[in-house]
């Protein structure tokens, strides 16, 4: 998969005694403005989240706590990332099939996501991404 599909990036981590402390600004840490923040949490064992691309919006995913893996789709092929450290988080890009799972016991998914939420924005069909892959590869 192309680094542009999808990628970690390691926030500022900042470490003290009483606690560490990350942080995530938008335009700085993460790669664009943060119009959406949302999270996912007390999902039960063996099921799955995402299963979806957008057509805009840019997502900045964090495992905040406990771990999870991420599988990205770009039409020609796929990667699973298994995030599980608050400090890092990983940039899907648009036109990008996601798939989340495997979430540990607490695992908690924050999302920044560069768009506020449109369902017009959604491919939710697999079908249907694998056709809006073919179109955005032969450009």
């Amino acid at each position: 998969m192309d680094n542009r599909e999808g990628r970690i990036i390691n926030l500022p981590k900042i470490t003290d005694p009483r606690g560490n402390l990350t942080v995530a600004e938008g335009m700085k840490d993460v790669p664009f403005s943060v119009a959406r923040v949302y999270w996912v949490y007390d999902v039960p064992a063996g099921e799955s989240r995402g299963g979806h691309a957008h057509r805009r919006c840019r997502e900045f995913i964090v495992a905040v706590s406990g771990s999870f893996t991420v599988t990205l789709d770009d039409g020609r092929e796929r990667t699973t990332v298994l995030l599980n450290h608050p400090y890092q988080g990983l940039l899907v890009e648009t036109g990008v099939w996601r798939t989340l799972d495997d979430y540990s016991s607490g695992a908690v998914c924050l999302v920044l996501a560069s768009d506020p939420f449109c369902e017009e924005d959604y491919i939710r069909d697999y079908d249907d991404f694998k056709r809006y892959a073919e179109e955005r590869w032969s450009k």
